[in-house]
């Protein structure tokens, strides 16, 4: 590639994230850096790579570094503020999202605040920044899905069903909005009724496919009492959407509620290795395993996970604990 080129490449006008470039590969920004080592755009590229291949500590280096040069370098601020609403750090996400967005203001940057102010629970607030760019972008897909999130989050159902609504107008295949449609649509109907017309939908040929209205039906089943059923809906569903954490996490709670630990673990420590930060799942994690008297597996699972992600500080402090119930239980056996 023309390092010239390289260099001056500019951010896609339509594209969601830092404003630096995604398709390039690490060895090819490493080459450029070598003909330009103080080329802090070169060095924003190389520091967002890192991030989406959740090396944070490498991420989090180059983008301090680059803030020496440029305390305000907006894209550095904008990767700084992505590393830390994935460490739980939503407070300090947001003042680098707005630093950034002092220096250089883009829609990204409003995205991305409001969702720190989601995590802070801000809803309000959250909407504010929304509406900043929605009033003159008024069909920007990415800020109406983060608008409704959070009026459902206000429980403002039906403002949510309404954007979502001007959502599927101009994505009409979104399986994410059709869900949440459906499930807006059937809140105030008989819970009996819904059920079976979900499993109908299900049943349907173009319907079977659908993780998303198949997550769906899992949730109305275990809302019903129906884990066991529920479980094996969110199985499917985690089989057609693998990426998508959050069924194979609802799969192992339900087998937890069925006291199926063996099963429940399968699940949840898959989906802890990948997102170690979730306290729901490493608590019910853990709660399995002392059930089982495994609790040197469990401590096996937080030692092999933090080796994967050495960002995780949390982690130690759990390690810690678990260790010293281990060897209080070895003093007692002793």
């Amino acid at each position: 590639m023309d390092r010239e080129k390289f260099c001056s490449m500019e951010p896609h006008p339509s594209r969601e994230g830092t404003g630096v470039g995604t398709g390039e590969t690490e060895e090819e920004i490493q080459r450029a850096l070598q003909e330009t080592p103080d080329h802090l755009a070169l060095k924003a590229r190389l520091a967002d790579l890192y991030r989406r291949q959740d090396r944070l500590d490498e991420a989090r280096i180059l983008s301090e570094e680059i803030l020496v040069g440029d305390p305000q370098h907006p894209q550095a601020l904008c990767i700084l503020g992505d590393i830390f609403l994935q460490q739980r750090s939503p407070r300090k996400a947001l003042e680098c999202y707005r630093q950034a967005n002092n220096r250089d203001p883009r829609p990204y940057l409003n995205l991305r605040a409001a969702r720190a102010l989601k995590v802070m629970e801000n809803y309000p607030e959250a909407l504010q920044e929304l509406e900043k760019v929605l009033v003159i972008q008024r069909q920007n897909i990415p800020f109406l899905k983060e608008k409704a999130l959070i009026l459902n989050r206000m429980k403002r159902f039906e403002e949510a069903l309404d954007s979502y609504e001007r959502i599927q107008e101009m994505q009409p295949d979104d399986p994410f909005v059709r869900k949440e449609i459906l499930r807006l649509r059937s809140r105030t109907r008989p819970r009996d009724q819904v059920l079976k017309e979900l499993q109908t939908i299900v049943g349907m040929p173009s319907k079977k496919g659908d993780a998303q209205v198949r997550g769906l039906l899992a949730q109305k089943l275990k809302d019903a009492g129906m884990i066991r059923e529920a479980a094996a809906e969110y199985a499917a569903a985690s089989t057609l959407e693998p990426a998508n954490l959050y069924f194979l996490k609802q799969q192992g709670f339900c087998h937890y509620q069925l006291k199926k630990y063996d099963e429940a673990v399968k699940c949840l420590a898959d989906a802890f290795r990948k997102d170690p930060a979730d306290y729901v799942v490493r608590k019910t994690l853990q709660k399995c395993y002392e059930t089982q008297g495994n609790l040197k597996e469990f401590l096996d699972l937080l030692e092999e996970t933090f080796g994967h992600h050495p960002h995780n500080k949390p982690l130690l402090g759990t390690i810690k604990k678990v260790r010293d119930q281990l060897n209080q239980k070895a003093s007692g056996d002793s």
